[in-house]
């Protein structure tokens, strides 16, 4: 019996991890789902040429990390066949739309900018990369909870001492 609840609980976890993230090893394509290369109702698709200008030039400053951006940012890298990413895909436009003027949301699909994926090492999806105007960026895997979005843009991104609910 003792055998039967630890392998039920062990089957329970692994299923709630693998609902969570997406290994970019594990594809099943399905482009019809998220836009491709267009600004929806408020984030960003970057290509690797457009990261290069208005993100970070990784390449002209390979040991540096240097913010070109006027805002603060959030970077999705994501795929279209990723169920996560699709879960988070609404709270990201909605979010991109609460917070139009203080931040961007860019969106990068990993399988159409393989290199600038890899260049982060993204090897499981959604990827988040919190950007601040001053500082380090942060990595965050996973689909996460819009409330837990809106908290980490007010406190990391925004530097508001104390989050809304």
């Amino acid at each position: 019996m003792k055998l039967k609840r630890i392998l039920f609980l062990t089957l329970l976890v692994s299923s709630l991890f693998t609902s969570i993230s997406c290994s970019s090893q594990n594809k099943q394509k399905n482009d019809n789902t998220i836009n491709k290369n267009k600004t929806t109702m408020g984030t960003i698709a970057l290509t690797k040429d457009e990261f290069l200008k208005k993100v970070a030039n990784y390449e002209k400053n390979p040991d540096e990390w240097k913010y070109l951006g006027d805002k603060p940012a959030i970077i999705d890298f994501y795929a279209t066949w990723c169920g996560p990413c699709k879960s988070i895909a609404p709270s990201l436009e909605e979010l991109a739309e609460e917070f139009k003027d203080q931040i961007y949301i860019y969106k990068i699909d990993t399988d159409k900018e393989q290199e600038l994926a890899a260049a982060f090492g993204i090897r499981s999806i959604p990827t988040l990369l919190f950007i601040p105007m001053d500082g380090a960026p942060q990595m965050a895997q996973g689909a996460i909870p819009k409330k837990d979005l809106k908290k980490a843009i007010e406190t990391v991104l925004l530097n508001k001492a104390e989050a809304t609910k």
